[in-house]
């Protein structure tokens, strides 16, 4: 009998670049590593329906022959898997762990009475922050465990850090491309400072798969790009750090509902790069004043304002730089699974 299946979106022969499938993807690594190839067996959910429908087997395929069962399912998946999962372990008396992803679980519960009996009787939920795991219990969940996210990054050197002394100062967006993710926001923001200045203080790049039901809102947008504005498309999860570190800071205006602490500050501190992010959901608990800058979700003048202060201040921003390396240690991945492998 193996020690752990884990079922999840892994999208198996796809370069699917989601958070939702890195972060499937990196626990699994980071498991492996702790217990070895041979304990660990993966069920993957992409497919949509067709998956869906082969739930029943995959879960009694799980319990069968693992004894611990991890779930990372979105929505729709964590309606099927915990109450079958919970059903036919009455059977089995395995223990079973739910990692999430993202930050919409507590909310997404609190009118879902039965789900939320059945996550009762799991062994283990990981949730990615404090405010989370408190949400959590005020609803009556005693074994919920706080496990931030991580990536297995390489974190810059002080001797690497990439420094910015002249315009026009490099931005990025670093995420899925989707309206939700303020990448419009990010645009208009950058195309009004420079107006403001009346030269180009600030030049933006977007990298990110475009949202697959978005891609006529951002073809638009980008007819209206000026020549300082680019969408460089996509890159790997692994050279993230690679390509974030020639950079001034990273602009995350997210108002996403499903966000939770988000990979692409974690890219940005192991890059030491600087965040301007909105205060949306859990970012004022990742970004604070030594890694960045948080201003009101939707307040796109205070956004435009920040960008101003820090356009007239560019040293301050600057001095962050070391700091975001010192913050990005505290996400290793080989300390933060162990939150998890060490329930095992």
């Amino acid at each position: 009998m193996k020690r752990v299946c884990i079922i999840g979106h892994f999208g198996h022969g796809e370069n699917l670049l989601n958070g939702q499938t890195v972060k499937t993807k990196i626990v699994t690594k980071e498991i492996v590593k702790e217990l070895g190839k041979k304990e660990v067996s993966c069920i993957d959910t992409h497919g949509g329906v067709k998956a869906l429908i082969s739930a029943f087997r995959h879960a009694l395929i799980a319990l069968k022959y693992h004894k611990n069962i991890i779930i990372m399912p979105a929505e729709n998946g964590l309606r099927i898997f915990a109450p079958l999962l919970v059903l036919l372990n009455l059977l089995f008396h395995r223990k079973l762990h739910y990692v999430v992803i993202g930050g919409w679980l507590p909310e997404f519960l609190k009118k879902r009475k039965k789900l939320t009996k059945a996550l009762m009787s799991f062994d283990g939920i990981y949730v990615e922050t404090n405010t989370m795991r408190k949400a959590l219990e005020a609803q009556g969940f005693n074994d919920v465990y706080v496990m931030p996210n991580f990536k297995d990054l390489n974190i810059l050197k002080e001797s690497e850090l990439v420094y910015h002394h002249t315009e026009p100062y490099r931005l990025c967006t670093f995420s899925r491309v989707m309206k939700e993710k303020g990448i419009e926001d990010a645009v208009n923001a950058v195309k009004t400072v420079n107006e403001h200045f009346g030269r180009i203080v600030y030049t933006l790049d977007i990298y990110g798969q475009v949202d697959s039901a978005q891609t006529e809102w951002f073809n638009e947008l980008k007819s209206t790009f000026p020549l300082y504005i680019k969408y460089g498309e996509f890159v790997p999860f692994d050279k993230s750090v690679e390509v974030l570190k020639n950079y001034f800071a990273l602009l995350f205006p997210t108002y996403y509902e499903g966000e939770g602490f988000a990979g692409t500050l974690l890219d940005a501190m192991a890059a030491g790069v600087p965040v301007i992010a909105s205060d949306w959901r859990y970012n004022p608990e990742i970004v604070n004043e030594k890694t960045g800058y948080v201003y009101p979700v939707h307040d796109n003048h205070a956004f435009v304002t920040t960008l101003i202060s820090v356009g007239n201040n560019s040293d301050l921003l600057l001095s962050k730089k070391s700091d975001c390396l010192k913050e990005a240690e505290k996400y290793r991945a080989e300390n933060v699974i162990q939150c998890l492998t060490s329930k095992l």
